[in-house]
This record gives C-alpha cells, structure tokens and sequence, in this order.
C-alpha cells in the first residue's frame, strides 16, 4: 500500500558518455528502493515533435502528447527529473516532454538530480522548480548535483573515483520524495486538487 510509482524522467543527452553514465548510476540505485518502483522515462524515447502535426505540436498552452508519456505522468506519484545544464539551462527536449501533460503533474512531487560543468547543472533546476511551480508540482529542496560529472565516470561510463558523498545524496533526495510523495497521494485521495 505504501509503495509508490516514482517516474524518473531522464533529460539527459544520449551523445557523449556523460548522459548515460550518470541515468544509468542513479537509475541503478533508484531501483534498490524497495518502497519504490522506478519508471524511466526517457525524454530521447519519445515521439519527434517536427514528425507531429502542426496542429499536434501548438496547443492550448502545452506541448502535443508525446508517446505514452502523459498516462505515464499521471499514473506516478512523484517524479525525479535527471538533467544536464546547457547554456545556463536545461535541454529544449525536455521542456517539450514536460509541456506535454498538463493536469496530470497536479498536486505531486518532484526532485531534481542535475550534472554538468562547475555548477553542477544547479541552474537549470532553479529554472524547472519555475516550470513544476506553474504545474502544481510541489519540489524538494535537497537535489543531487554532480560537479564535473565528465570527470567521474569513465569511457565505460563506470565512477572514476569515490560518490560515496553523491550515494548519500540519492538517499536524501529520495527518501524525502517519498514523504512528500505519499502525504500528496493520501491527500489526493481524500480530495480532488482543487485546480
């Protein structure tokens, strides 16, 4: 009953090693939660906006749906969004898959796991608790931040060195979204959201 469905929705890069290094680590120990059960989303895996229609791809102030992935929103409690920093920024495909759904973030939770160069990707999600604030979405303040994230995994894509301090921060971040995660399902349960 107290298991929750947790979406890790992956806005990384698939070029390069870093990207797919750094979903694979936190994927791999999102998925030793037993009170969890992980979905990846991957942003790389959803349909092409410029295949869509233009009608599809302009709507009533979100993105066209993309695969299956506003059922996938909606049937999860909680939300980890993994993403690079790009320009001060977070990736465009991203924002596009997040613009898809709409009602289906209200009243959840959601917690961030960012890397890049110096800044650890730490830009691009003050940038995405704006974007999830505009969709109901309630943010955990720990993130899991990966500074230099290129000089932590090798070509194979294995750690480079001790993420020891990083393991911990997973810990955190996920056991607080499980408490906010499971107050919001309860509370969604008792109540419709109210927007």
């Amino acid at each position: 009953m107290d298991n929750l469905r947790i979406a890790v929705i992956l806005g990384t890069n698939r070029n390069g090693r870093t990207g797919p290094a750094v979903s694979r680590w936190f994927v791999d120990l999102a998925r030793t939660r037993a009170d969890m059960e992980i979905d990846v989303l991957d942003v790389a895996d959803l349909a092409d906006l410029a295949d869509l229609a233009a009608e599809e791809r302009y709507g009533h102030g979100h993105g066209a749906p993309l695969a299956d992935f506003g059922p996938r929103v909606a049937a999860a409690d909680g939300f980890v969004v993994l993403t690079p920093e790009y320009n001060h920024g977070y990736p465009g495909p991203l924002k596009s898959a997040i613009d898809s759904a709409r009602r289906e973030w209200f009243g959840k939770a959601a917690g961030f796991v960012s890397y890049g160069g110096m800044s650890g990707g730490l830009r691009a999600i003050e940038q995405l608790r704006l974007v999830f604030s505009e969709l109901h979405v309630a943010t955990i303040r720990d993130t899991v931040s990966l500074h230099n994230a290129s000089a932590m995994f090798a070509d194979d894509g294995s750690p480079t060195g001790d993420l020891s301090g990083a393991e911990s921060a997973v810990k955190l971040l996920l056991d607080e979204l499980r408490w906010w995660a499971l107050a919001l399902r309860e509370a969604r349960e008792r109540r419709s959201y109210p927007a």
